[in-house]
């Protein structure tokens, strides 16, 4: 029996196999149906949305924005400092938790309170897109859209009346739009003053919480009920036009912005020494404040004089009244060739008192280094120096940028102060150079920014100071923009063109801020912001 089960199987096994490949081959080779089409091909913008959802549940914002620009770059930095992030956050964090714990445990008459574990995990935020706004102003606007499931662990031990509490928060998960300005931009690292951050819709915040190793989110009703109430919350605190502001740099400082005006008056110099061959000297002092890119200012000259009086005012902006220095340095004029210096001294303004009017008389000397020549006997000038701080109120900055500081004690009575600024041009064009720089020409003063060697699209950032007696009101100022001939060549300076600007707008509104096109120019424009500031 046992050989005739195995010779049946056999047969029966071969039998099976060869019906099974004729069935099969019928069936899926020799009665293909005709109208089967081949698989086609189509590009994902033929797809509509739901198709589009169905083969890609999450779409990337800058795929379905292009308003919003891809930034696996930042993505990547994060993915790879993330651990050095995580200790650094996790231990700012707890410095500026540990002193509002220990006020409140105080409070409270808690004993202590704790973090046992503090970690953000190993998960990096990942930014699915950023837009950046550009606006006139002295601002960067980006608008990121972020979304965060990590793996935190964070443990928190109160202790009270003999009893330990534990909580510990995990897997939480942050969906937010938050939008981040950085202003004012200065000219200081790291080139912005604060940050301002607020949410442009509801953030989606989830996230496990136990109280003594018990799931709390697992209690019908306080899932939902934690959920509004940090959207609430959030949303009043932080929701826009609310912000939250960080402050980052000192803006007086940092954007080195006018704190205050010196007043100085040339009042003689006794004793100079002779240097012309026949006759005297003609002595004149030129006046220039350190950090200051200004032309100097300067006395008239009296002539054939060792004992001149002078008695002429002058004003001067101050922006770092610790660092500067006003030096004076007194010349012999001459009619053919070189003035020759007679002598100079500074004046160092962290030496006077505010508000006080201090008469020095200063030894004329070769330098303000320890020369062995400063010795010798040049002369004596007397001077009369007032500093006059901003007051505490005109200093701080207005939340509404429109709003416009107010000029220092001391502008002249139903004056100002003129402040120019001159952020960029745009599109200009020389016919043998473009190495522009901004030249300003008002009541006869003139006054002029640095060159830019080679660029088309030049960006200065220069701040310009002019008092006035009174308001511009019909008066205007020109603003040229001019090409430096190159050191080597044939071909001089040039025009890259100009635009006159009317100060009746600037006086009425107190600011402007605009974009002007260049007068024989091209497409040639220059962005130019004008402040009126009274006192």
């Amino acid at each position: 029996m046992g050989f005739v089960s195995t010779v049946l199987s056999f047969f029966g096994f071969g039998i099976g196999l060869s019906v099974g490949i004729l069935v099969g081959y019928f069936l899926f080779i020799y009665f293909q149906p005709s109208d089967v089409k081949d698989l086609k091909i189509r590009p994902l913008v033929e797809e509509d949305t739901q198709s589009l959802d169905r083969m890609l549940p999450e779409i990337p914002l800058w795929v379905k924005n292009p308003d919003y620009d891809r930034i696996d770059w930042l993505n990547k930095f994060l993915e790879v400092m993330w651990p050095y992030l995580d200790k650094a956050i996790c231990r700012t964090a707890k410095q500026i938790a540990d002193p509002i714990i220990a006020e409140n445990t105080a409070k409270y008459k808690i004993d202590s309170v704790e973090f046992e574990s503090f970690t953000l995990g190993s998960l990096p935020p990942t930014f699915q897109g950023m837009k950046v706004y550009i606006t006139e102003e002295k601002e960067l606007i980006m608008e990121p859209s972020l979304k965060w499931a990590g793996n935190p662990n964070v443990i928190v031990v109160a202790k009270a009346y003999g009893l330990r509490l534990t909580v510990q928060v995990l897997d939480l998960q942050i969906f937010a739009a938050p939008r981040i300005t950085l202003k004012p931009l200065v000219p200081s690292f790291p080139c912005f003053a604060k940050i301002y951050v607020s949410l442009m819709e509801k953030p989606h915040v989830d996230f496990g919480l136990k109280l003594l190793g018990a799931d709390l989110m697992a209690v019908p009703g306080l899932y939902r009920f934690v959920q509004e109430t940090i959207k609430k919350q959030v949303a009043n605190m932080y929701l826009w036009p609310k912000n939250l502001e960080v402050p980052v740099l000192d803006v007086s400082k940092a954007s080195k912005k006018p704190v205050g005006i010196l007043h100085v008056k040339v009042v003689r110099a006794n004793k100079l020494r002779k240097k012309d061959l026949l006759g005297k000297s003609d002595p004149y002092v030129k006046l220039r404040l350190s950090d200051d890119k200004l032309p100097s200012k300067k006395t008239s000259v009296k002539r054939s004089n060792l004992n001149p009086e002078w008695n002429e005012e002058f004003n001067f902006v101050i922006k770092d009244p610790e660092n500067q220095l006003l030096e004076l340095n007194v010349y012999d004029w001459e009619q053919v060739g070189k003035h020759e210096k007679m002598g100079m001294n500074v004046i160092r303004l962290n030496e006077l008192t505010p508000d006080e009017t201090k008469t020095l008389t200063l030894d004329l000397l070769k330098n303000v280094d320890e020369d062995v020549q400063n010795d010798k006997f040049r002369g004596q000038m007397v001077v009369e120096a007032t500093y006059k701080p901003f007051r505490e109120d005109e200093m701080k900055d207005s939340e509404n940028s429109d709003e416009v500081e107010k000029a220092p004690d001391g502008t002249p009575s139903g004056g100002g102060l003129l402040y120019v600024i001159v952020h960029e041009g745009q599109d200009l064009e020389g016919k043998h150079h473009t190495n522009p720089y901004v030249r300003l020409t008002f009541r006869g003063e003139e006054k002029k920014t640095k060159h830019i060697k080679k660029n088309r699209d030049p960006r200065w950032e220069e701040e310009f100071q002019f008092l006035c007696k009174e308001p511009p009101v019909n008066e205007k100022m020109q603003v040229e923009v001019v090409s430096r001939a190159p050191s080597i060549g044939i071909h001089s300076k040039e025009s890259l063109g100009y635009v006159t600007i009317s100060l009746a707008d600037v006086v009425h509104n107190k600011r402007t801020n605009e974009t002007y096109h260049l007068i024989d120019s091209k497409n040639g424009r220059i962005h130019v912001e004008l402040q009126w500031r009274t006192s």
